[in-house]
């Protein structure tokens, strides 16, 4: 049961709701995945302005959107700011090394010469 949401909180996927086809999906977009990967760098939550993405603010809400709704951030409303996290814990324990793996073969991607 997906937690409902009042009007300062949004919903997101139980552990049980998450499905690995959506984690997939929602780290196969390129945007999406310097989201994730931003986050991870961090060693705190991080609100939705403090990314610099390349494209519109509109885009950009919906691809936070996919990545809570897939169960891959938790979003919460810290005053007006909208804070995002990964949820490692969850995704660890029903998919163990997913996110770590997927993490790790972005930034050899990343550090390839382009072309390669």
């Amino acid at each position: 049961m997906t937690t409902a949401a009042t009007p300062r909180s949004l919903e997101h996927p139980t552990r049980a709701e998450i499905r690995l086809e959506g984690v997939l999906h929602a780290l196969a977009d390129p945007v999406r995945l310097q989201v994730v990967r931003e986050l991870a760098a961090a060693e705190d939550e991080l609100s939705c302005s403090y990314f610099d993405l390349p494209v519109t603010k509109s885009t950009t809400t919906h691809h936070f959107r996919v990545l809570r709704e897939s169960g891959v951030i938790r979003q919460t409303y810290r005053g007006t700011a909208k804070m995002n996290g990964i949820r490692r814990d969850d995704l660890e324990a029903l998919f163990p090394g997913l996110l770590a793996g997927v993490l790790a073969a972005a930034d050899a991607e990343a550090a390839r010469p382009s072309g390669t």
